[in-house]
C-alpha cells in the first residue's frame, strides 16, 4: 500500500460508451492516495491559495454543492486528493480548449485511500495527458513546489489541436448532437459518420457523401467551370487558358488590361494575382500561378472591379456570405514592411496562424502573392517606406467579414444556381462586386470561381458580423426534419438467458424483413452470417454493426463486465432488456461486492433507452422491477407467472405485459389479452418471453412473432472457433 503523500494510478481505462458514470465517454482512473487519506485539503497549508492562483477558473466549478464556487467551498472545508485531482484535470482540458465539465470521484472501501475517479474527455490521448499533468500539478501544489503551468497548457493545447476534430467539423457534429443524431469519428482526421447503419450519412468537413466526385472535378477545372456557368447565363469574366508567360501577356492584351492571373487548378486563392497592368507583372504572375497550381496551365482573365465575396451554398439555399478587404500599411520612415505588417496588421487579435483564427497572420517575406504585390510597387519585404507612404500589402485580403444579410436576392439566386450547374451540394461561390446588395449586372460584377469543400470558419467565426449556423444547415441538408439517423437498436444485459434472448430477437427482426446485426457471446453476425472477430473487443465488435451500411437493425448483448471495462457500444437504444441482477461475485476485480453495486452497473442499459423507446424487464427479479422508475420511455414486464406483483400491477395500470398462462404465451395490454401464442419449446422460457416482449415493443405483429418461434433453430448459429 502506498504510504507516502502521493497519488498513484492503479488502473486507467477509457470507457468509450455509456457507463456507470455517465452517457458519454470518460476516462476512469483508480487511485491510491496513500498517506494523503489522512490529509484533506484543509490540513494542507497553502494548497487552496496555490491552486486558486494557478487555476483561477476553478471558481466556476459547481461541484456537488451545485452553485458557482461550489468546488472552492469544498476545497476550503476539506476534501480529498482524488476529488481535487478530478477538478484539476477538468480545468486543464478546458484551458487546452477541449471544453468539458463532468467528473465524479468515489471511494473504494472504507478509509483505505483507494478511489475511483472518472472525468469526461473528448479525446482519449488528450485526456490521459491531462490526467498525468493534473497529478504533477496537484503534487506540486501540495508540496509547495514551482510548476510551469504555461508549458503544460501549451503542450495540451498542441495535442488537442492535432488530435481533435477541426472547428468546422466539430460545428457540424455539435449541430447533429443538438438534433439527437449520433456521431462516430471514422479516422484521426475529419471523416465523421452521422447516424447508424443503413441510416447513416458521412461528412468530411464541408464535403458529404452526396458531394459528387464529377462535380469536384469540374470545380477544380476553372476553365470548364466558367464555360458551364456562362452557358447558363451567369456572368463570368472573359478569360483565356495559356501555357507560357508569353502567351499570358498576349492574352492580357487581347482581353484588355487590367487582368487577373490565376492557376488553372488552384483553390483557396493561392497563386492569384489581381489588377495587373504591365508585361513584367503578368509574366511574374504567370510564374507564380504555374508554381502554385502545379501545372503550366494558367488562366488570364479580365479584372473585375470590386471586393471579393464568398457565398456559401448548402443544398439549394444560400447560408452565409463574407467579404474581403484590401490591406495597407503606412510607412514611418524607419520600419521595414515586415515590421509595419506586424505592428499594423498582425496585431489584430483576430489574426493568427492556427485554424481557430478567423483571419490569417501575414508574413511578407514568405507569402508569394505579397512578394509579387510588393515587387509591382518596386519594393521587397525589407524595404523601408517613407513617412506617411501607403503600401498595398494584399488586395482583397481574408474573406472574413460577414455580409449575409446584405446579399441581394438575385445574387443569392445566382449563387445557388451556380452550385447546381457544377453539381455540388455544398459550394463556396466566389463573387466580385462593388456592392453585394445590388444585382451583379448593374455593376459589372461576376462569379469568378466555384469551390468544392469550401472553408467554413469565416462564417462560423467571422472577423466582424454575426456567426452563421453553417453546421445546422449541413445537418438539415443531410437529414429530413424528423430523421435522427438512428436504426432500431436493442440492448440486452443480465446473466441468465441473455444470449438466447439476443439471438431470438435478431431472428424475429430478420424474418420481419430487416437486415439485422447481432453481437453476443456466440459471436458477431449480420443476417445470420457469422463474421470473423479478428481480435476485436466486445465494444469494437458492436461498433462494427453501427458502421455497417447494410445493417437496418442491431441487437447487442452486453455483460456487466463489458459495461465496467469498455462501456456500451451505442449511445441510445430503442429497446433495453434486463433479465436479472445476479453474479456480482464474478466482478470482485472491479470492486463490485454486492447486488446493489451490480444494480448500478446494469441500470446503464435502462438509462440509455430513448424517450420513445421501451424497457423490457423481468418481473420476477425485484431489483430489475425497480429499474422501471429509471426508464424515460414505456415499460413492458415479462414473467412466467401472471400473478407476479409487477405483472399484476402493470396490467391494472393498463400497461403492456408478456406472460404464460395455461400452455400459451399471452401478450396483454391492461386487462385485455391482445394475442396469444403457442408455448414455445425453446429454453430458457424467460429468455423467450423477453425476446417476444422486445419484438412486440418494436412493432412486430403476433403472427410474425409466432412464425419466428416456429422457425427458429437454436443451433443455426455456430460458435466461432
Amino acid at each position: 500500500m502506498n504510504k507516502k503523500k502521493d497519488i498513484e494510478f492503479l488502473r486507467v481505462t477509457h470507457l468509450r460508451g455509456p457507463n456507470i458514470w455517465t452517457y458519454r465517454p470518460v476516462i476512469e482512473a483508480w487511485l491510491d492516495i496513500g498517506a494523503l487519506e489522512d490529509f484533506p485539503s484543509n490540513k494542507l497549508p497553502g494548497l487552496y491559495e496555490r491552486l486558486v492562483a494557478w487555476l483561477p477558473k476553478l471558481v466556476i466549478h459547481r461541484c456537488g454543492v451545485g452553485e458557482h464556487g461550489g468546488f472552492l467551498e469544498r476545497l476550503r472545508e476539506g476534501t480529498y486528493a482524488g476529488h481535487i485531482l478530478e477538478h484539476v484535470v477538468l480545468e486543464l482540458q478546458n484551458l487546452a480548449g477541449m471544453k468539458t465539465g463532468f467528473g465524479k470521484t468515489r471511494q473504494i472501501g472504507d478509509g483505505t485511500g483507494l478511489y475511483k475517479m472518472a472525468f469526461r474527455t473528448r479525446q482519449e490521448q488528450v485526456g490521459r495527458a491531462a490526467l498525468a499533468a493534473g497529478r504533477d500539478l496537484l503534487m506540486a501544489a501540495i508540496e509547495d513546489r514551482p510548476y510551469d503551468l504555461a508549458a503544460t497548457v501549451e503542450s495540451l493545447t498542441d495535442l488537442a489541436e492535432s488530435l481533435c476534430l477541426g472547428p468546422s467539423t466539430a460545428n457540424i457534429v455539435d449541430a447533429a448532437t443538438e438534433r439527437k443524431i449520433p456521431a462516430i469519428r471514422l479516422t484521426d482526421g475529419n471523416l465523421v459518420q452521422l447516424g447508424h447503419g443503413a441510416r447513416q450519412r458521412r461528412i468530411w468537413t464541408a464535403e458529404t457523401e452526396r458531394t459528387s466526385a464529377i462535380a469536384e472535378g469540374i470545380a477544380s477545372d476553372k476553365d470548364l467551370t466558367k464555360s458551364l456557368l456562362s452557358s447558363c447565363g451567369i456572368p463570368v469574366p472573359e478569360g483565356e487558358l495559356v501555357k507560357s508567360a508569353e502567351a499570358a501577356w498576349a492574352a492580357a492584351q487581347d482581353i484588355g488590361l487590367p487582368v487577373v492571373v490565376k492557376p488553372y487548378d488552384g483553390n483557396h486563392g493561392r497563386g492569384v494575382s489581381l489588377n495587373l497592368m504591365t508585361q513584367a507583372d503578368v509574366e511574374a504572375a504567370y510564374a507564380l500561378a504555374a508554381r502554385k497550381g502545379g501545372s503550366q496551365s494558367v488562366i488570364v482573365e479580365r479584372f473585375i472591379v470590386g471586393n471579393e465575396h464568398r457565398l456559401l451554398v448548402v443544398g439549394k439555399r444560400l447560408i452565409a456570405a463574407a467579404s474581403g478587404e484590401s490591406l495597407w500599411v503606412t510607412g514611418d520612415g524607419k520600419a521595414n514592411i515586415i515590421a509595419l505588417v506586424d505592428s499594423q496588421i498582425n496585431t489584430d487579435p483576430r489574426r493568427g496562424t492556427t485554424e481557430d483564427a478567423p483571419l490569417n497572420a501575414l508574413a511578407p517575406e514568405h507569402g508569394a502573392e505579397i512578394i509579387l504585390e510588393l515587387e509591382r510597387q518596386g519594393m521587397t519585404a525589407y524595404s523601408v517606406p517613407l513617412d506617411g507612404q501607403k503600401v498595398l500589402i494584399q488586395p482583397n485580403g481574408n474573406v472574413g467579414y460577414d455580409v449575409t444579410d446584405s446579399v441581394h436576392p438575385s445574387v443569392a439566386a445566382m449563387a445557388t444556381l451556380a452550385a447546381r450547374i457544377i453539381g455540388l451540394d455544398i459550394a463556396g461561390i466566389d463573387v466580385v462586386a462593388e456592392d453585394i446588395s445590388r444585382p451583379l449586372e448593374e455593376q459589372g460584377g461576376a462569379v469568378i470561381e466555384v469551390n468544392a469543400s469550401p472553408g467554413l470558419l469565416a462564417h462560423l467565426r467571422p472577423a466582424s458580423g454575426q456567426p452563421r449556423p453553417v453546421g445546422t444547415a449541413i445537418v438539415d441538408h443531410l437529414f429530413a426534419a424528423e430523421e435522427t439517423g438512428r436504426m432500431p437498436i436493442i440492448g440486452i444485459t443480465g446473466r441468465h438467458g441473455t444470449t438466447m434472448a439476443a439471438r431470438l430477437i435478431a431472428w424475429l427482426l430478420q424474418i420481419g424483413g430487416q437486415k439485422t446485426g447481432l453481437t453476443c457471446a456466440d459471436g458477431l453476425f449480420v443476417n445470420g452470417r457469422l463474421l470473423p472477430q479478428d481480435g476485436y473487443t466486445a465494444w469494437e465488435s458492436g461498433e462494427r454493426l453501427l458502421l455497417n451500411k447494410n445493417v437496418e437493425a442491431a441487437v447487442f448483448e452486453s455483460s456487466a463486465r463489458m459495461i465496467l471495462s469498455e462501456g456500451l457500444a451505442y449511445d441510445k437504444c430503442a429497446v433495453g432488456v434486463v433479465t436479472d441482477v445476479s453474479g456480482h461475485e464474478e466482478l470482485a476485480e472491479f470492486h463490485i461486492t454486492d447486488s446493489d453495486q451490480l444494480y448500478n452497473v446494469l441500470r446503464t442499459q435502462v438509462d440509455v433507452i430513448l424517450p420513445s423507446g421501451v424497457a423490457v424487464l423481468n418481473a420476477a427479479d425485484p431489483q430489475v422491477v425497480d429499474m422501471a422508475r429509471l426508464c424515460d420511455g414505456e415499460v413492458i414486464f415479462y414473467g412466467i407467472d401472471e400473478q407476479l406483483a409487477a405483472v399484476a400491477a402493470h396490467r391494472a395500470a393498463g400497461l403492456r405485459v408478456v406472460f404464460q398462462r395455461a400452455g400459451r404465451i399471452v401478450l396483454g395490454a391492461g386487462m385485455d389479452d391482445v394475442a396469444t401464442l403457442p408455448l414455445s419449446a425453446l429454453v430458457p422460457p424467460e429468455a423467450v418471453l423477453a425476446a417476444i416482449a422486445a419484438a412486440w415493443a418494436l412493432g412486430l405483429t403476433a403472427e410474425l412473432i409466432g412464425a419466428g418461434l416456429r422457425t427458429y433453430d437454436a443451433h443455426s448459429h455456430q460458435k466461432p472457433h
